[in-house]
């Protein structure tokens, strides 16, 4: 109770005090360049100056966030990456040579690539199939929400609850994970699947193609509502099938935001960790880029230079990933 209490209590004080922010930054603002009973002359030019001022004032709070969590921490990675374990020493690019001979690291690498060539398309995938089916029943409201659901639940909470699902007993006892129950009910052997190597992580993978498919159907969905009725009806008077009117007709429409359904996915694939670290922590060889830093980072008395140092490509990784999808979404924009 306490707890939600003061959540509560923090969103309260957030909402009021951006509110007095705000408020106060104008009223200030207003004061040292007054407009009312002012000469023509000076009120335009205390208005044009305020006017220039304000939106900066509102702006003010984002960018010292931006700056402190986001700026400031990509400069110092990028600082201790060139230094020792302890942040002290310089030592260049050791940090960097030790990441290529590192088989781990390679392996997370590896894995990482898995994630990016399944995750995206999975989710997708599924999205788009689900937006269009949807849109042809009555109940699709109601499946949409079903589906959409998984976006609520964190990682670690999904994680948890797929590990129910995978949970393996002994051969010989009751089964309570469902995959294995199934596979038991249909005489075969119960499996340990994430300690499975390699195929462990197409076990992960299903958590977040779970979780990311309602995120994908909700967008697909929108923009699919969006094309021109007189298109569709255009392929279907020329005798187009279903299958023909969808991917030769639709899709195309709504190529633009798929791509951006695709990269926002992905740009998320390259930063995943909860799952991977509830799941099996990086055993079983299913590491991932994001658990191998914590682990250099937190753990066994912690390592800056070569946590700092698998930070660094992950970020170099996410960057083009990122900016062609501002550009994309900023064409996108252009062309509504």
């Amino acid at each position: 109770m306490q707890q939600l209490v003061f959540a509560v209590g923090t969103m309260v004080a957030g909402v009021l005090g951006c509110a007095a922010y705000f408020w106060g930054t104008s009223f200030i603002l207003d004061l040292i360049f007054p407009s009312k009973g002012r000469s023509g002359v000076e009120a335009s030019r205390n208005l044009r100056i305020t006017n220039a001022i304000r939106p900066w004032l509102f702006l003010a709070p984002a960018l010292f966030a931006l700056t402190i969590y986001l700026i400031y921490p990509v400069i110092m990675s990028v600082w201790f990456s060139l230094h020792d374990r302890a942040g002290q020493n310089f030592v260049g690019a050791s940090n960097y040579v030790w990441m290529l001979n590192d088989g781990e690291f390679r392996q997370s690498i590896f894995n990482n690539f898995l994630w990016l060539l399944v995750v995206p398309a999975l989710a997708t995938f599924f999205g788009l199939v689900i937006a269009a089916l949807t849109d042809r029943i009555w109940w699709g409201n109601i499946a949409k929400t079903l589906i959409f659901m998984p976006m609520a639940i964190s990682f670690v909470g999904a994680a948890v609850i797929w590990k129910f699902i995978y949970d393996y007993r002994a051969e010989g006892t009751e089964q309570i994970g469902l995959l294995n129950a199934i596979v038991v009910a249909f005489g075969g052997d119960p499996q340990a699947w994430i300690t499975l190597p390699f195929w462990n992580n197409f076990f992960l993978m299903a958590i977040l193609v779970w979780i990311q498919t309602g995120f994908a159907m909700v967008i697909l969905s929108a923009a699919l509502r969006g094309i021109p009725e007189e298109t569709v009806e255009a392929a279907v008077i020329d005798g187009a099938n279903g299958w023909q009117i969808f991917f030769k007709i639709m899709v195309p429409q709504i190529w633009g935001t798929i791509a951006v359904v695709w990269t926002t996915i992905t740009i998320l694939v390259l930063k995943v960790f909860d799952i991977v670290l509830a799941m099996t922590n990086g055993q079983w060889q299913s590491q991932v880029l994001a658990n191998l830093m914590f682990d250099w980072m937190f753990r066994g008395g912690g390592d800056f230079g070569r946590g700092a140092a698998i930070a660094v490509v992950i970020m170099v990784l996410v960057i083009p990933i990122m900016i062609w999808n501002i550009r994309n979404a900023a064409k996108e924009m252009k062309g509504h």
